[in-house]
């Protein structure tokens, strides 16, 4: 219920229209989902070296969805490095990341991250 509450008081606070909020759900919902398969395909990887550049591919997939897409994955990509940084992570990898998270989201290109020879499947 609280979650729910806080959902819809971050809403408003965005200035989100009540015509538009489930176009804003969708997009939230389907950013979400680029930013887990950005994260899944990091793990399949297992890539030295790649780690920026699957933060910056999540967040420019889910920018690309529209407001709600930014919104999930700036609320995603600080959660994330939040919990690491708690969990011991150095402050400078945390300051690296966030640094790709915003250059994806911002709209450019991921692949300025993109290290030597990671499959072109990714």
């Amino acid at each position: 219920m609280k979650l729910s509450v806080g959902f819809i008081l971050c809403l408003l606070f965005l200035g989100v229209a009540s015509d538009n909020i489930f176009s804003f759900l969708k997009e939230a919902g389907q950013g979400t989902r680029d930013m887990w398969r950005a994260y899944r395909d990091m793990r399949e990887a297992n890539w030295i070296g790649a780690d920026k550049y699957f933060h910056a591919r999540g967040n420019f997939d889910a920018a690309r969805r529209g407001p709600g897409g930014v919104w999930a994955s700036k609320i995603i990509s600080d959660a994330r490095e939040n919990f690491q940084r708690l969990t011991g992570r150095g402050a400078e990898d945390c300051k690296e990341d966030q640094f790709a998270n915003e250059w994806g989201r911002s709209g450019k290109d991921p692949n300025f991250f993109r290290p030597p020879r990671l499959p072109e499947k990714y």
